[in-house]
């Protein structure tokens, strides 16, 4: 059984989050707290707001598109298994099957602002322009800015890839860049795209990295950019991270353009930490480093605001081709729901689910067929139940 006390004080991402938007405890260099401080000092009392008078805790859940529904269903599967003390106000929004409105992301916001935890599906965004630029994904993470995107790209133990033994974070800005819903027609077949980077939104989010950085007892930070060629907007970006990698002298800081990113992830992906990256950039390698040790269905991400902590797939897809089929991957959604554990201090139920998942990805008896096995989702889930509670000396 795993020991409750295993992995290191949780929790820490909130504080994290509340610091780099701006909070600060009023004896921190002589700063006082007013009334700016607002949400952005809620933290201290959420874990106390979150958890019901039974020691239970909600969750916002969100199932999503695709094989979303699935996977939560095997989260549920899990924690009932584990008897884990969380209940879940489970809401539907989706653009492709007609269940998106103002009303129904409203109830989501006001979920979430009673649990201040969510554990999300991919909200699917059509092509197709129907009015709106921004999707429901993009509103829902303004609403609550959830502004830093935390990727882990770890390798998994038993699961060969060409690249083994990867450890490495990528850090991305989520609230601006290229995906700030600002486009228009200036002409007739001329379409104008404005990136919008900001030296608020960039020092933030460069904090965020290097204490991220710091708390994880990691050493060097790298801010992926391209202002080679976006002198101003990556300019400014670059800037930033510059002059916050000064705060932080303990920590290895070094540039690169996102291009040469790219290469140098497939090629030698042993020199990455910490990569810290604007919107679109880090959307793009979030997808690549997942690629390096599995693919989609293997890497949890999360997303963080200064009051709200969202749990996800790293890689967001959708995967509709295997819906209802009974064959997707849930090793990411259910690392991610462990590291959600985690994060409400739930630390033994925690360890207890990602052992088990790693446990038998190690094994390799139960795998699906991302991972090259002919195992179902229900395959997979009950291997890992059957995992929780081990018979000793059999």
């Amino acid at each position: 059984m795993p020991h409750p006390c295993r992995h290191s004080r949780p929790g820490w991402m909130w504080l994290w989050a509340a610091w780099a938007a701006g909070w600060r405890p009023a004896h921190s260099r002589g700063l006082e707290l007013d009334e700016h401080c607002g949400s952005e000092c809620r933290f201290l009392s959420l874990q106390s707001e979150n958890a019901k008078s039974e020691g239970t805790f909600q969750v916002t859940m969100l199932p999503g598109d695709g094989v979303g529904p699935e996977l939560m269903h095997a989260v549920k599967e899990v924690f009932k298994a584990a008897s884990v003390p969380v209940v879940f106000d489970e809401h539907h929004l989706s653009e492709v099957q007609n269940m998106a409105s103002e009303e129904k992301l409203d109830e989501v916001v006001d979920s979430m602002k009673e649990s201040k935890v969510a554990i999300i599906g991919k909200i699917h965004t059509p092509m197709e322009y129907k009015g709106e630029l921004a999707s429901y994904d993009m509103r829902l993470r303004r609403k609550l800015d959830l502004f830093a995107n935390v990727v882990h790209v770890k390798s998994l133990p038993g699961y060969k890839t060409r690249h083994n033994n990867l450890d490495l974070v990528i850090i991305r800005e989520q609230t601006e860049g290229e995906y700030s819903s600002l486009e228009h027609e200036s002409a007739k077949g001329v379409i104008e795209c404005l990136k919008i980077i900001t030296r608020a939104k960039s020092q933030r989010i460069a904090k965020f990295a290097f204490d991220y950085a710091t708390k994880k007892g990691r050493s060097k930070v790298t801010a992926v950019h391209k202002a080679n060629i976006m002198k101003l907007g990556d300019g400014l970006f670059l800037q930033c991270c510059e002059e916050v990698a000064e705060l932080y002298p303990k920590i290895k800081f070094d540039t690169m353009i996102i291009d040469n990113c790219c290469m140098q992830l497939v090629q030698n992906p042993y020199q990455f930490d910490v990569l810290v990256m604007p919107n679109l950039y880090g959307n793009i390698i979030d997808n690549l480093a997942a690629g390096l040790v599995g693919g989609a269905g293997v890497v949890p991400g999360e997303s963080y605001s200064a009051e709200y902590a969202v749990f996800e797939m790293g890689a967001r897809h959708p995967f509709a081709q295997a819906v209802g089929r009974n064959i997707a991957n849930p090793t990411a959604m259910l690392l991610s729901a462990s590291n959600m554990l985690r994060h409400l201090n739930l630390e033994f139920h925690s360890n207890l689910i990602s052992d088990a998942v790693k446990k038998v990805i190690k094994v390799g008896k139960v795998r699906t067929r991302d991972l090259g096995g002919y195992c179902t989702t229900s395959d997979f889930v009950k291997s890992v139940i059957d995992n929780l509670h081990p018979h000793y000396g059999a």
